[in-house]
């Protein structure tokens, strides 16, 4: 056997390759650990066209004073699973297939866990970027049901996993913990959610390697319901009510049949109803607001926060007493699908207000533009933010994007309200609903140099249409349908079906109104087929 090398014999006899391996090693390591931390918040139900940012003083300090506010920003469909899931894939709804809140509409479904869930865009980080990946809180509504793999399911992607089983609670919930069930009760201590994340996510970043970048979602229950705020808020905004501004308890004339069956003016038990809610809505977010306080400030102490991105943002709007409907989401008017969008991280600026148009389908790709990931390799349908961001120059971006929801209906009465027959869903003691089946809608939402425009049109017999002129109508009363110019109506009608077949880069054609767009009329009868697609594809 030979002789033991001594480490100088054993540089000498390296080949050169290997020596330089060997010393640009450190130096390769340093710059794996320089690559940009991201942080994700999510807030669940958070609105931004009501005023849901308000009460969050310390978030507006810590992220929107110290980077950029996207004022146009959206999602494409305004319920809490297919959002999630256009967030986790980049992808409008049409093409992740998840459609409602239910395993029968793909939330959270086996077909979801085989097809989409070992591309999103945390599975990527991981795998392909080298990302350390946490995640904390409330994922899709149906994760932990027995029928898709309970709560031992954990989703490719993720190092840390601290889900919660089904929907938004904050007492008496289940996490999965890494696949394994943790009962928690209500003990405000140990127990409330929001704070529970927090700390799960502070021992995080006191415990994780510093040797790899890393990405955090952290999911809020807050400040959906049951609107539960922690027992040190449970007095606050006791003067605050819902915004009574021009669309609030009035009848929604010349809007879908779903609007206009809501009962007009409402009851004084539904207006207590809805401002008590609002009310603790804002109660709720107080921990939210504290949440962020503790998770800046960590990252401050640990060195990172130069060098780390954070976003916040919900997964949709919220109503209180818009068109008289009581409180909810899932409808098209901007109440609903427009949502907060807050960044900082190295590079931005501070206190900037960018009005370009944006979604949530945009998160994905930017996270993975951050990581340094090439974005040709993926299937997602938005764009990334990392230019606008940057404050690049000359920078070409879309002027319209799609809305799509697909209505939940019971085959039998609702119970609260048999007498209106089968077919509605989410009704109140007074017999308003929220939902039905056949509200089922797309909409292609434009915002141009000209044109603050929403054209819908609706699966039901009627294909009934709405218009809304946004710049001489923001709060969406009038339905311009009837009057507007008919050429428009046709490009627009082509635009949706376009819209509604698209993949990838053809999401991202130019719009109606941009100097690039072409419109045939004839493609209209050739391409009739995209229309049928759109109201009767079958999903699953």
């Amino acid at each position: 056997m030979s002789p033991a090398m001594s480490p100088a014999a054993l540089l000498r006899a390296l080949p050169l390759a290997a020596l330089l391996l060997l010393l640009l090693s450190p130096a390769r390591a340093a710059r794996q650990a320089r690559r940009p931390n991201v942080v994700l918040i999510l807030t669940d139900d958070q609105d931004v066209c009501l005023g849901g940012m308000t009460p969050l003083k310390k978030t507006n300090a810590l992220i929107a004073r110290m980077g950029i506010t996207f004022v146009n920003a959206y999602v494409p469909s305004a319920l809490c699973c297919p959002s999630r899931a256009s967030i986790l894939t980049g992808k409008y709804p049409h093409n992740h297939h998840v459609v409602n809140n239910t395993l029968e509409g793909n939330c959270s479904s086996k077909l979801w866990q085989k097809i989409q869930e070992p591309y999103t865009f945390p599975a990527l980080l991981k795998a392909m970027c080298g990302y350390q990946t946490f995640f904390a809180g409330k994922y899709l509504n149906e994760y932990g049901a027995e029928d898709a793999g309970g709560v031992g399911h954990v989703p490719p992607g993720w190092s840390f996993w601290y889900a919660l089983e089904k929907n938004s609670k904050y007492y008496n919930y289940t996490l999965s913990v890494n696949g394994k069930a943790r009962r928690h009760g209500e003990n405000y201590s140990v127990d409330y959610l929001t704070d529970v994340l927090a700390n799960m996510s502070l021992d995080f970043l006191e415990y994780k390697s510093n040797f790899e970048p890393f990405f955090m979602m952290i999911a809020t229950p807050a400040p959906h319901s049951p609107w539960t705020p922690a027992p040190q808020y449970t007095k606050s905004f006791q003067n605050v009510s819902a915004p009574r501004n021009s669309n609030f308890n009035i009848h929604g004339k010349n809007k879908h049949w779903l609007i206009r069956q809501a009962k007009t003016p409402m009851t004084n038990s539904s207006i207590q109803f809805l401002d008590d809610a609002y009310r603790k809505r804002w109660q709720t977010l107080l921990s939210v607001d504290d949440l962020i306080e503790k998770l800046v400030k960590k990252l401050e102490v640990n060195g990172e926060l130069d060098n780390t991105y954070i976003f916040y943002t919900s997964d949709n709007g919220f109503h209180t007493g818009q068109f008289s409907l009581p409180i909810d989401k899932r409808q098209l008017y901007e109440f609903d699908i427009k949502v907060p969008l807050l960044v900082r991280g190295p590079g931005i600026k501070p206190n900037q207000t960018n009005k370009m148009l944006v979604a949530n389908i945009d998160l994905g790709p930017t996270i993975l533009d951050i990581a340094g990931y090439d974005l040709n390799k993926t299937q997602m349908d938005g764009m990334s933010l990392l230019p606008l961001l940057r404050g690049d120059k000359n920078i070409t971006w879309r002027s319209d994007f799609l809305v799509e929801y697909q209505g939940e209906g019971y085959n039998g009465s609702d119970p609260t309200c048999p007498g209106l027959g089968p077919g509605v869903t989410h009704c109140f003691p007074d017999c308003v609903c929220e939902d039905s089946y056949n509200n089922t809608y797309a909409c292609v939402r434009t915002l141009s140099a000209s044109w603050d425009l929403q054209y819908c049109e609706f699966d039901d017999r009627e294909v009934f249409v709405e218009v809304y002129n946004l710049t001489a109508d923001p709060h969406q009363i009038n339905n311009i349908a009837k009057t507007i110019d008919q050429e428009i109506l046709e490009k627009m009608n082509y635009r949706l079906m376009m819209l509604q077949s698209c993949s990838g880069a053809t999401c991202r054609t130019p719009g109606v109104f941009d100097p690039g767009y072409r419109f045939d009329p004839r493609l209209m009868f050739s391409n009739h087929g995209l229309r049928a697609r759109r109201f009767s594809a079958q999903f699953l």
